[in-house]
């Protein structure tokens, strides 16, 4: 909202109830809940504020109390709650006027959640209690959290994407000590378990040493696309052997992989599954 309109808020607000800065905090305090319903996020909140002071001479005190900060808001409607002894309709409109003051709906239902917590520590009713639930804004807040839940994924499917993975095998330094990501990325190339990788043999195009081909003849397995680049895949693989042999990098086919399932959890099932 534009700061001349905030303000022209404020300035009829202020006329209408005859406000001073005369005026006791406790006098003020009775005002606030209507108030608080015009400004309906922190950055209005925050102009009325500078405006009751720069332009009415109201302290830092008196302009918190006429527009209290979030959980002061918080503190007064449930205390007001249960101190008015508000009925179900009233509390459900309350509940409903504190959740829109916030920019979204996810962030409405943490502090409708946040409200029945503190009116149960007040002791207050389940009938009145349950009278905060809000279904649109919940309903709301689930698709933003879906929502939020995909980006993630199609973020993490795309930092693993074969793609990805190709421009980073290409940039990778084998005079540097290798790291987990590193690991991870000539893990995928191989379409290897974390026990092979220090089995695993290159040449000829082709892969031996696979862990199902133990006790039995080891058949070498063809990546049409390692044939573009034998060498530096064999480069690679020898980078990653040698550093765990020197004990730079520690050796995922043990079975405290502790530190490894750690890095890979944050990609959770978006990782290929011979990576697991």
């Amino acid at each position: 909202m534009p700061i001349d309109i905030m303000s022209a808020i404020v300035t009829r607000f202020v006329r209408e109830n005859k406000f001073s800065s005369e005026m006791s905090l406790g006098e003020l305090a009775q005002h606030a809940p209507e108030l608080l319903t015009l400004l309906t996020d922190k950055a209005k909140r925050d102009q009325a504020q500078r405006r009751l002071q720069n332009g009415y001479n109201f302290s830092n005190e008196q302009a918190t109390v006429l527009v209290p900060f979030r959980m002061l808001i918080e503190k007064i409607l449930r205390q007001r709650i249960v101190r008015d002894n508000l009925n179900k309709v009233e509390v459900k409109a309350e509940a409903k006027g504190l959740a829109e003051t916030t920019p979204n709906a996810g962030a409405g239902s943490s502090r409708l959640s946040r409200l029945r917590r503190e009116l149960r520590a007040l002791s207050a009713s389940e009938k009145i209690i349950s009278a905060t639930f809000n279904p649109d804004i919940t309903r709301s807040a689930n698709k933003i959290q879906k929502e939020k839940h995909l980006l993630r994924e199609n973020e993490e499917i795309n930092h693993f994407a074969l793609e990805s993975v190709k421009e980073r095998i290409g940039e990778y330094d084998v005079s540097n000590v290798p790291d987990l990501q590193t690991l991870a990325d000539v893990m995928i190339m191989l379409c290897i378990r974390p026990a092979e990788i220090k089995t695993l043999r290159i040449s000829n195009g082709s892969v031996t040493g696979y862990a199902k081909n133990r006790g039995q003849q080891d058949t070498p397995r063809v990546f049409r696309s390692m044939k573009k680049n034998e060498e530096r895949a064999s480069q690679l693989l020898t980078w990653i052997q040698e550093a765990i042999s020197f004990e730079q990098l520690r050796d995922p086919g043990k079975m405290d992989v502790l530190w490894f399932n750690t890095f890979l959890k944050k990609y959770g099932l978006l990782l290929p599954i011979y990576v697991k």
